[in-house]
């Protein structure tokens, strides 16, 4: 898929499906394969592979070509497929052209393993990993990697750099960003379904989210809702279903992913458990999420 037209399809619910496990941690690649198919009853714009959600940092590499495979396979061109990269330069560069080669349209490239690293490193690390594929790249900025709006001007001599995901949540930065660089990137609110109305009240009309491996349904009604700028109705679905989730999973790290898990699982999906150093959601836990879910009745 050309970078252009990978831009294209972007706007809308990016999913983030899992990469469900079995109860010995091995993967559970019929899972996935189920999960995807029902995933994609819905209108979602694209998915990333093995990402955040998807425990990219938990695969072997072995293990990632397989779900990038399974993956483009069962997608079967419906929606593009974008494949997380990542680690350091010379992994990233093989895990991008590893992905192009199993069948995926675009990468994801995460922060490199070194924290704080100087920009002079960091250009380098993307402009390496973007010039070995053809397929389009989109930035993930999160955790370590803040940027200011003139290196994220200066990283769009990359070709094929064609989108920004958020992962900060620092709106005042991410508009300045944008003020900086304008219509040369597609923009993408990336911190969580929490932060949709924020997002889409810069002009962002696409957000990633973890909550449609649940319940992809309400993850479009998110859409709707901050694109029509249904201020009201928004804030009374992010009050009644998204927020109590997010209060949740900020209790530990890793519940990003154990509570998607968990509530797949409740849903007759295919999570299973997550593995370390994340943990999983406690009994009392999922106690929580079953009341959560009920919330949920009419998205499920």
């Amino acid at each position: 898929m050309h970078p252009n037209t990978l831009c294209n399809k972007l706007p809308g619910v990016i999913a983030f499906p899992v990469t469900p496990f079995k109860e010995d941690l091995s993967l559970d690649l019929p899972g996935l394969h189920e999960n995807l198919n029902k995933l994609l009853e819905y209108p979602v714009s694209a998915l990333v592979a093995a990402g955040g959600t998807g425990e990219m940092y938990s695969l072997t590499p072995a293990e990632y070509l397989r779900v990038i495979e399974l993956t483009a396979l069962a997608v079967e061109d419906r929606v593009p497929v974008i494949a997380g990269v990542g680690f350091g330069q010379r992994l990233g560069i093989e895990m991008a052209q590893a992905a192009e080669k199993a069948g995926a349209d675009g990468i994801l490239v995460f922060p490199p393993y070194y924290p704080e690293a100087d920009d002079e490193g960091l250009f380098e690390y993307y402009r390496s990993i973007g010039n070995a594929t053809r397929l389009g790249m989109i930035l993930y900025s999160r955790d370590w990697t803040r940027f200011t709006p003139v290196m994220v001007e200066r990283l769009t001599a990359i070709p094929n750099f064609v989108a920004w995901k958020d992962g900060q949540g620092d709106i005042r930065q991410l508009q300045a960003i944008m003020n900086r660089v304008g219509e040369r990137l597609h923009w993408i609110g990336g911190a969580g379904d929490d932060l949709v109305g924020a997002y889409y009240s810069t002009g962002i009309r696409t957000f990633t989210s973890s909550i449609a491996t649940v319940a992809p349904a309400l993850s479009l009604k998110l859409h709707e809702l901050a694109a029509a700028d249904d201020s009201e109705a928004l804030t009374e679905l992010l009050e009644t279903c998204v927020i109590p989730l997010y209060e949740l999973r900020l209790r530990r790290r890793g519940y990003e992913v154990a509570a998607m898990k968990a509530m797949m699982d409740m849903v007759g999906l295919n999570g299973g458990p997550v593995r370390p150093p994340l943990v999983n959601v406690t009994a009392e836990e999922l106690d929580e999420l079953r009341t959560i879910l009920g919330h949920w009745e009419k998205y499920l």
